[in-house]
């Protein structure tokens, strides 16, 4: 549990992606106090046991993403409001999956954009903590450009971006920071068993760097070859893209 005299504070919600335990870890041996949130909290437990320098810096809560109903009483209840919050929580299904499977698709709405809405929304309004510097969220180069392959998965992703890409206006006045992690394939629970391009692939912990060093621009695209990938996405015509996978 956190206990003394709170200088600084992380919030992480979905905890238990691979990305947000290194980040996590990371935090700590920065000196941070780390809330970290998530359904699986036995397994955060053994992960923080065993990988984390100081296991006495982090607070483990529950926090379900798709339990629009209770983020207001998690975040009322926190045992101290976050200096930096990033929301890592993940879910995915096969493009094939969702085109024929609602419930793929609304979860993948649900977890990836809509609970991020909705927890965002409310740190975001919380006027009263004065503390409040950075909001990070992990997103996808999958919501750069709608692709045959993975257009559902990159639609929430794309619409996660540009809320991120708002509430940073929002939030400008405030001098609050809002970063959007644009991240390629990762090495991960979630692309396990996937076809990937193995020389494409990013270690969380590599991602997790990107996190934690986030500075002040909007997009960050960690690794160099997937800065060349997002910038050439970008900037394709059309008729390029229909012939991607």
């Amino acid at each position: 549990m956190i206990k003394g005299t709170v200088e600084k504070s992380v919030l992480i919600l979905g905890a238990n992606s691979d990305v947000a335990k290194e980040a996590l870890r990371l935090y700590v041996d920065k000196g941070y106090h780390v809330v970290a949130a998530s359904r699986s909290t036995a397994h955060l437990k053994t992960f923080v046991d065993d990988r984390v320098s100081d296991p006495t810096m982090v607070d483990i809560r529950y926090f379900d993403a798709v339990a629009f109903h209770t983020h207001q009483a998690f975040y009322d209840a926190l045992p101290v409001k976050p200096n930096i919050v990033l929301y890592a929580a993940g879910f995915q299904v096969t493009n094939e999956e969702a085109l024929v499977s609602w419930d793929g698709t609304y979860q993948m709405i649900n977890v990836l954009y809509a609970g991020a809405v909705s927890i965002l929304n409310i740190v975001a309004m919380d006027k009263h903590n004065t503390n409040l510097e950075r909001i990070i969220g992990l997103s996808s180069l999958s919501g750069v450009r709608g692709r045959k392959s993975n257009f559902v998965y990159g639609s929430t992703k794309a619409a996660f971006t540009q809320y991120l890409a708002g509430l940073r206006q929002f939030l400008f006045d405030r001098n609050i920071q809002v970063n959007a992690i644009v991240s390629g394939y990762i090495r991960s629970k979630l692309t396990a068993g996937l076809q990937l391009t193995e020389s494409l692939m990013l270690e969380p912990a590599f991602v997790a760097e990107a996190i934690v060093n986030a500075g002040n621009v909007l997009i960050i695209v960690p690794g160099w070859k997937w800065k060349i990938i997002y910038f050439v996405l970008k900037s394709l015509p059309e008729r390029l893209v229909a012939k991607l996978p």
